[in-house]
C-alpha cells in the first residue's frame, strides 16, 4: 500500500471530512443518547463498501476493514458524543441543539476517522491484517462507553490500538505524543456526616456536622501533601460542601463530595483506605459517624512506549520533527484507558488551536471551535502510523 496515494486521497477528501464535521456540529447528542448521530455514521460507512458495519451499542458504530491477506488487526477509535452546553460561537454551523454543543472536538475525531476509513476501505486488496473502525459513544459520562463496547467484543484479536484528541491550545499543525503515563484515574466520592442538630445558639447540646465536615476537608489535604510520595501525582479535591438551610440551625448532618486522580495503580487502590483512616478518627473523635460511597472512574491512560514511537515517527516522516511535541501528563480523564488495558497502543493530541482566526478557548467552553485544518492533520497521521503498525 503506498503511503503517497493515501495522503493524495486525503487531500481530495478534505472538503468532505469538514462537510461532515460541520452536520455532525450542527446535530450533537449528549452521552448514552447519540442514537441519531450513530445512524448517520453508519449510513456513510455503508456506503463506503468494503466494510463489514455493525451497532456494538444502540449508540456506537464498529467498522471492520479486512484486508486480503492475514495479519495483524488494529482498532482506530473516535469519540461521537457531545456536552451540556450552550453554545456561543455564531458559527453559521452552530448547534441546533438547546444547550447540547460539541465543545470538545469529538465531531472533528468522528469526521477524522471517517475519513481515514473512506480512504482505506479502497485499498483493501493491498491490506495485510484488519483494521477496525470504532465510533465510541459517551466518552464524557462515566462509566462511560469504552467497557460496554469492549464487553461487546469490540477488541477481541486486537493487537495495537490507537486514537487522538483535537487539541484548542495547541496551534494546528503540531501533533503531540508521550510514552507512558498520560491522563489520570477520575474517581469520585461521597461522604455522608452524621452528628446531631440544634439551635446554633446552644452548640454545646448538638454535635456539629459542619465542624466536623470542615475538619474533615483539611485533613484530606494530607493524604496528597503528606502520606504520598511527591513523585507520584495525586489530587484530592472536594468540590461540594452541602449541609444547612437556616442561619440559626446546626444540621443534623451534611455531604462532601470531590474527585480523586491519579496515574499509579496501587496508590489509586490505596487512598479509600487512607480516606476511610481520617473519616474514622475524626469521626470517632467527635461522637460522629459517616457513611463514604466512592466510585472508581476510567483508568489512568498510560501509553505504551513502543507503539507511542512508531506514531512519533510517522508525525515526523510527514510534518518533520519541529512538529512533535511532548504531552505534558494531565490528571484529566479519557476512558481511551480502557482499550490501553485490552491491547497496547497510543493516544496522540493534534493541534487544533489558531490565535490569528481567534480559535482559542478552551475545551468545554461556550465558544470553542477547531481549525478545521486539524482534521487533515489527523487524517494524515492515522494513515501513516495504521501502515507501519500492520
Amino acid at each position: 500500500m503506498n503511503l503517497d496515494r493515501l495522503l493524495e486521497r486525503a487531500e481530495a477528501l478534505y472538503p468532505q471530512i469538514v462537510e461532515w464535521r460541520r452536520y455532525l456540529h450542527r446535530h450533537p447528542e449528549l452521552s448514552f443518547a447519540e442514537t441519531k448521530t450513530a445512524q448517520y455514521i453508519e449510513d456513510i460507512l455503508n456506503g463506503f463498501g468494503g466494510l463489514i458495519v455493525t451497532r456494538p451499542t444502540a449508540s456506537s458504530v464498529m467498522a471492520r476493514l479486512v484486508g486480503a491477506r492475514p495479519g495483524r488487526t488494529l482498532a482506530i477509535r473516535a469519540d461521537i458524543d457531545a456536552l451540556p452546553i450552550q453554545e456561543e460561537t455564531g458559527l453559521p454551523f452552530a448547534s441546533q441543539e438547546q444547550g447540547v454543543m460539541h465543545a470538545c472536538g469529538h465531531d472533528g475525531h468522528t469526521a477524522t476517522v471517517l475519513g481515514v476509513a473512506r480512504v482505506l476501505s479502497e485499498h483493501a486488496e493491498d491490506l495485510e491484517g484488519e483494521i477496525r473502525f470504532l465510533f465510541q459513544h459517551a466518552e464524557e459520562l462515566p462509566p462511560g462507553g469504552a467497557d460496554e463496547m469492549i464487553a461487546a467484543g469490540v477488541m477481541d484479536g486486537v493487537n495495537h490500538v490507537i486514537g487522538a484528541h483535537l487539541q484548542s491550545p495547541v496551534e494546528v499543525g503540531r501533533v503531540g505524543v508521550v510514552a507512558g503515563p498520560m491522563l489520570a484515574s477520575p474517581d469520585t466520592f461521597t461522604i455522608t456526616i452524621t452528628g446531631k442538630g440544634g439551635h446554633a445558639a446552644e452548640p454545646h447540646k448538638t454535635v456539629d456536622a459542619i465542624a466536623i465536615g470542615a475538619q474533615v476537608v483539611t485533613n484530606l489535604q494530607h493524604i496528597a501533601s503528606r502520606t504520598t510520595d511527591p513523585m507520584k501525582p495525586l489530587v484530592v479535591s472536594v468540590t461540594q460542601f452541602i449541609g444547612g438551610h437556616a442561619h440559626n440551625v446546626i444540621p443534623g448532618s451534611v455531604q462532601l463530595c470531590g474527585t480523586v486522580r491519579c496515574m499509579d495503580t496501587e496508590l489509586r487502590a490505596d487512598v479509600p483506605r487512607r480516606m476511610e483512616r481520617i473519616l474514622a478518627g475524626i469521626t470517632q473523635a467527635h461522637e460522629a459517624e459517616y457513611e463514604l460511597q466512592y466510585h472508581y472512574g476510567y483508568r489512568p491512560l498510560v501509553n505504551d512506549p513502543e507503539v507511542t514511537r512508531v506514531v512519533a515517527d510517522a508525525v515526523a516522516e510527514l510534518f518533520g520533527r519541529d512538529a512533535l511535541y511532548e504531552i505534558q501528563p494531565s490528571m484529566s480523564a479519557d476512558d481511551f484507558s480502557a482499550y490501553l488495558n485490552q491491547a497496547p497502543g497510543t493516544y496522540f493530541n493534534v493541534g487544533a488551536g489558531n490565535k490569528e482566526r481567534g480559535i482559542v478557548h478552551p475545551h468545554h467552553h461556550p465558544k470553542f471551535d477547531i481549525d478545521e485544518e486539524s482534521l487533515k492533520v489527523g487524517m494524515k497521521v492515522f494513515l501513516a502510523s495504521a501502515l507501519k503498525l500492520l
